[in-house]
């Protein structure tokens, strides 16, 4: 399994988590990600979203069907951004997850040093991360790391 970890593009402040939205510079990063993403990605995949406002603003930028997964809030934790998109999953298979900050940085301390820190990931940024047995052993292959101004 190929998993991409997207972090919401930059949002307005507000009250209400959830509802906060994109801003013009977030939709500019979230459009700039996107398009990257297409040059890049394999015909078949799949994209899950946290039910924020922000992450389903910035997964939409890709123009395709976004499965949206509670278990992606912005209160998810590592176990349950791994149990929503199966990792370490089938073979082949590429799956997009769109959410929050701290979670993906420790979803990535995680898979790449088996440690309970955190990596700091900036808005609008993704990680690339392959899942490879060898020898019987799961590891990762980390395939990219990049952000809107980047690309």
């Amino acid at each position: 399994m190929e998993l991409i970890l997207w972090r919401h593009a930059d949002a307005a402040p507000g009250a209400d988590d959830l509802e906060r939205k994109l801003t013009a510079k977030g939709r500019k990063q979230a459009a700039r990600m996107a398009a990257w993403l297409q040059q890049h990605l394999p015909e078949k995949y799949s994209i899950y979203s946290s039910p924020a406002k922000r992450a389903l603003q910035t997964a939409n930028a890709l123009g395709v069907t976004v499965n949206v997964s509670e278990l992606l809030s912005t209160d998810a934790s590592v176990a349950d951004v791994l149990k929503a998109v199966g990792w370490p999953g089938d073979e082949g298979s590429v799956v997009i997850v769109v959410g929050h900050q701290p979670t993906f940085g420790r979803v990535v301390a995680r898979l790449v040093g088996d440690t309970d820190s955190e990596v700091s990931i900036q808005k609008g940024a993704l990680w690339w991360i392959e899942a490879r047995t060898k020898m019987g052993k799961t590891g990762v292959l980390v395939r990219a790391v990049t952000a809107p101004e980047f690309v």
